[in-house]
This record gives C-alpha cells, sequence and structure tokens, in this order.
C-alpha cells in the first residue's frame, strides 16, 4: 500500500513539476514575441500613448534592472539571473500545489525571458540589453516579462499569506 501511495505522490508531484515547466515556457515565448514585435515596430525616439500620460509604448534597452539600477553590473545580473532561474528549476521540481506550481512557473518564466536577453542581446554575450517597450508614465519602461515576474510574486505571496490549510496538499 505504501509503494502505490509512494507511487501517486510522485506522478502529482510530476503533473505540478510539467505544470510549473508548461507556464514558464508560456511565459517566455509571449514574453519573447511581445519584444520582437515591439523590436519590429517600435521606436526609441516616440511614444505611442495607451492611457494617455500613464501608459505608451516606447522602445528602450536596460542594461540594469527596473529603473537602469546595476546597469554598469550587466554581466552580474546576468549570473544572478542564470542561479535564480536555476533555483527557480529545483522549486518547481519540489512544488506541492497547483497554485504554486503557477506561480514558480510565472516567476521562472519572467526571469528567463529576460535572461535571455541578457544572454543573446546586444552588446554581447553575458552582457545584453533587455528590451523594453511598455512607458509608465515618466517613471520606468520595462516589458512582459516584468509584468508576469510580478504577477507570480503577488500569487506566490497571496498563497503564502493563505497557509498551508487553505492549499490543496497533494502528497
Amino acid at each position: 500500500m505504501e509503494a502505490s501511495s509512494a507511487r501517486t505522490v510522485a506522478r502529482v508531484r510530476f503533473r505540478w513539476f510539467l505544470l510549473a515547466c508548461a507556464v514558464a515556457a508560456g511565459a517566455v515565448l509571449i514574453d519573447q514575441g511581445s519584444k520582437a514585435l515591439a523590436l519590429a515596430q517600435l521606436s526609441e525616439d516616440d511614444r505611442i500613448p495607451l492611457l494617455g500620460d500613464w501608459l505608451g509604448l516606447q522602445l528602450a534597452f536596460n542594461p540594469g534592472t527596473v529603473m537602469s539600477l546595476g546597469s554598469d553590473s550587466t554581466w552580474l545580473l546576468t549570473v544572478i539571473a542564470t542561479a535564480a532561474s536555476i533555483a527557480l528549476l529545483i522549486a518547481a521540481a519540489r512544488t506541492r500545489s497547483a497554485g504554486w506550481a503557477v506561480a514558480i512557473g510565472l516567476v521562472w518564466g519572467g526571469a528567463v525571458g529576460n535572461l535571455l536577453d541578457r544572454l543573446f542581446a546586444p552588446p554581447g554575450f553575458g552582457r545584453g540589453h533587455v528590451t523594453d517597450f511598455l512607458a509608465y508614465g515618466n517613471l520606468f519602461i520595462g516589458n512582459l516579462a516584468d509584468v508576469i515576474l510580478g504577477v507570480g510574486v503577488a500569487l506566490g505571496l497571496l498563497l503564502y499569506l493563505r497557509g498551508p490549510h487553505h492549499t490543496r496538499n497533494e502528497q
């Protein structure tokens, strides 16, 4: 009976891992597709307003993080993003609920979306600038990977605050 139960737990956890992988892959595809579209259609000089001055579309290339913090350390940000992506892979393999699988998948996908830019975008491998195009007033310009990552963090926070007694635990 215990061997059968262990196999059932392993199957369920593998399903949650696959869910996290699918969410992450979808996030990466959405992010990279939107960046390709932004590169083809937008300009660094002109802003297309979506919600007046609050939100618009404008192409930008960011060597740093939010609001260009760390722009002189792009290679270090690449190392950190790589380590975070590996840690999120491990977390996805250990997840114990569908909610956590989705949250981890979103954060993982957002991190990988920006990591791909750092690895392969100009000016060079590991020093690439992240393609941004969502202009938030005059505060900063971001991308969908940032939004997806933020949604994943928010979902994770909600799951954490709800506590284990509200999460369906499939062990």
